[in-house]
């Protein structure tokens, strides 16, 4: 990551574009601006951007199919900032890839909070609990720390950063039971809505278990939360 991250705002209302920009350069962030879905996706084939700011609705294309354009070839973290505030449009929103959903009724500074979670999540420390060359391998599913890649029977997988970091969370601590409420604080700090770990928990387990419904590898514990089950090889 860069010394002084850049942050992609997309969104077609000045207003909010100069806001958020005051907000993220005070707090020492280098800001771009899209007003476009076509300019956004120009703007991150040309510039090195650490996190994304994403509105639903703009004029050319919607943010949901910027987000399904972006997970095509990039894994940049991306924060939906949408007035739209419907449990069906969050929920679609992170099935796509996002990496978290906030309303526009929500301060500057809590955005920028969930800016610097984000990015915490996303930031590839030194390997803890993979083997040297940062691998953690359970037979079907292989977690290449230092690649930033999981494989499932051999193939990639596309991991967006909140879930990649999810997944090694539970793979580097085997058996160790997670409440939805640990999960909540390590992942997103202190801000939001508790229940987008159990839309994570889904997508990880339809990216990685044979049937999701009967999953193996993360599995529930009634009344307690989650846990792994994977076998290190």
């Amino acid at each position: 990551m860069t010394e002084r991250p850049t942050i992609l705002i997309v969104d077609d209302e000045d207003g909010i574009v100069e806001l958020m920009r005051d907000f993220l350069e005070v707090d020492g962030f280098t800001v771009l601006a899209a007003r476009s879905g076509t300019e956004a996706l120009a703007s991150l084939a040309s510039e090195q951007v650490e996190c994304v700011l994403l509105d639903v609705m703009m004029p050319d294309l919607s943010g949901f199919e910027v987000l399904r354009r972006i997970r095509e070839t990039a894994d940049v973290p991306v924060l939906f900032l949408s007035a739209r505030d419907g449990d069906s449009d969050k929920i679609r929103g992170l099935r796509l890839g996002g990496d978290d959903y906030v309303v526009k009724s929500a301060t500057p500074d809590e955005v920028v909070a969930r800016v610097h979670a984000v990015l915490r999540r996303a930031r590839t420390a030194a390997p803890n609990g993979a083997t040297d060359d940062g691998v953690l391998d359970f037979g079907r599913v292989v977690i290449d720390v230092r690649a930033h890649e999981v494989r499932v029977n051999g193939s990639p997988v596309p991991m967006p950063a909140r879930e990649f970091a999810l997944l090694r969370l539970f793979a580097e601590h085997p058996r160790q039971v997670f409440s939805r409420d640990r999960l909540f604080e390590l992942g997103w700090g202190s801000f939001g809505d508790r229940s987008t770990v159990t839309t994570h928990i889904r997508r990880l387990r339809e990216r990685i278990e044979e049937d999701s419904a009967q999953p193996r590898y993360i599995v529930t514990v009634w009344g307690v939360g989650y846990r792994f089950e994977g076998v290190r090889r």
